[in-house]
């Protein structure tokens, strides 16, 4: 099976279209016809594996040897399946959104963007592909680098200071804890593949597996979970595009996924469960879903809460992980697809909003949604979906974290799930109701309609269409999941 499906072109496509990018950036139109040509056969390709996975087969392709039991290898398997979809679908809508972004905004830099942009998605294919954890952690590097000139983009000194930031605690976490982590389970193993069930039962006692998984956890800053977090909000200096890279299509995404990897296939559900070494994770996520609420309800800067937002809306998947059971895995791997959506939507407004109004903060968004109904309708749709109304995909995700909470016996996490949803509540939806019901502060009637431009409006609209079909699609993610992970 492994000759027969090419894995390395998840990798080839997007770096063949960021040169294709490089060599026509005098070219506008071409270049960004062929950032658009480049997405769509890249997410083509990764719809084409996804018969293999629905199979039951595990296909996978050794890119080379640096050891002979450690090499660096590609293998599709459902999570991964799940991240790639997510990741190639989103570049396209993306690079959609970024046309009539960057054009209306007359960004400087607009070729490099497309490149960076593209070398970041080859990235987070590696991520999502990768047979083990020494393949995952060369590209999980990659990413972190490659997305740093898109987070300096501005060149101003605050772009600089967040980029600094950024790469900081980023490259810190990885080298100094997620590093280890991977030698030291070499060093108990003598493997790193990734093995349903898991690779480190009887290797090691368990003061030293719980250590172990402190330092993936931490060492893995891009799942942001609390005190590493501080890169999130610090990279909202990017332009809106990046933003929407770094918080649905790779980057905290790429985060996430890694803890659950981690869970299924280093330690194993059976494992953190009958050790009893999960147990601190499950708090450290709850504090941090709570936390992350209450901070992202003090701001008054649009993209500033939507960044504490997903801080705390990514522990519910790390959450997920740590109940080490059927139905938390199942929820916490849905929730990557369902809140990527969401949250992209509630981006790609934000920015709409910042090129069509110029406006930034929410206090001064009072009649907003009289001008720009579309955009705030989208929002609305997206929020709704964070929150995990019915019938949109976010619903779905938290009611199988319930039920893993429930299944775990964890009564706790279901109140921080159902208290989490009252403060999304209270922190997104007073947006929608101030632009439609209120007027602006000067008292004026806003004149005429002033959208967005059509990229960006189709792109937001997509992404909020997309949070109504994952509600229906929602079985069949269902259906790839369990039959790898339980019954």
């Amino acid at each position: 099976m492994s000759g027969l499906v090419p894995l390395y072109l998840a990798l080839v496509i997007p770096l063949a279209g960021a040169v294709l990018i490089a060599a026509l950036g005098r070219w506008p139109n071409a270049r960004e016809a062929a950032t658009l040509a480049t997405g769509v056969a890249l997410f083509a390709f990764v719809v084409s594996l996804l018969e293999h996975v629905l199979a039951g087969a595990n296909p996978g392709v050794v890119l080379v040897w640096l050891l002979p039991n450690l090499p660096l290898v590609l293998r599709l398997e459902p999570l991964g399946m799940i991240f790639a979809l997510v990741a190639s679908s989103l570049w396209i809508v993306t690079s959609l959104y970024s046309i009539g972004y960057m054009r209306a905004h007359g960004e400087a830099h607009q070729t490099r963007f497309y490149v960076c942009f593209a070398v970041s998605i080859c990235a987070a294919m590696g991520v999502a592909l990768a047979g083990n954890m020494l393949t995952l952690f060369l590209f999980y590097e990659v990413l972190t680098l490659s997305t740093y000139p898109l987070v300096s983009h501005h060149g101003t000194p605050k772009a600089m200071k967040g980029a600094r930031t950024y790469l900081g605690v980023l490259v810190t976490t990885s080298v100094g804890f997620l590093l280890l982590a991977v030698a030291w389970t070499y060093a108990l193993a003598g493997t790193l593949d990734f093995r349903a069930g898991g690779i480190l039962a009887g290797r090691a006692s368990d003061s030293v597996l719980l250590v172990l998984l402190a330092l993936y956890v931490f060492g893995t800053g891009k799942a942001a979970v609390m005190p590493f977090h501080r890169w999130l909000p610090a990279a909202m200096v990017a332009p809106t595009p990046v933003s929407a890279l770094l918080h649905a299509v790779a980057v905290v995404k790429a985060g996430v996924f890694t803890v659950m990897k981690v869970a299924v296939y280093i330690f194993g559900p059976d494992l953190l469960a009958s050790t009893g070494i999960n147990t601190w994770l499950m708090y450290a996520a709850g504090f941090t879903v709570i936390a992350g609420s209450l901070v992202a309800m003090a701001q008054d800067n649009l993209k500033r809460r939507l960044a504490y937002s997903t801080v705390s809306q990514l522990s519910y998947i790390v959450l997920g992980a740590a109940l080490a059971n059927t139905w938390g895995i199942v929820g916490g791997s849905m929730h990557i697809a369902m809140h990527a959506f969401g949250k992209i939507t509630l981006f790609f407004c934000a920015g709409a909003i910042y090129v069509a109004a110029h406006k930034t903060e929410i206090s001064d968004m009072r009649g907003l949604g009289r001008a720009m109904p579309v955009t705030m309708i989208a929002f609305l749709v997206g929020a709704l979906s964070v929150i995990g109304v019915p019938p949109l995909g976010g619903s779905w995700s938290k009611w199988y974290l319930a039920l893993g909470a429930l299944d775990a016996g964890q009564i706790l996490f279901v109140a921080v799930l159902m208290i989490s949803s009252l403060l999304n509540i209270a922190y997104l939806i007073p947006i929608p109701i101030r632009a439609f019901f209120s007027k602006p502060a000067d008292g004026s009637e806003p004149a005429g309609f002033r959208e967005a431009p059509a990229f960006c409006l189709a792109a937001l609209s997509f992404t909020a269409l997309g949070c109504v079909v994952l509600f229906f699609l929602a079985d069949d993610v269902y259906r790839l999941l369990v039959p790898w992970f339980g019954a």
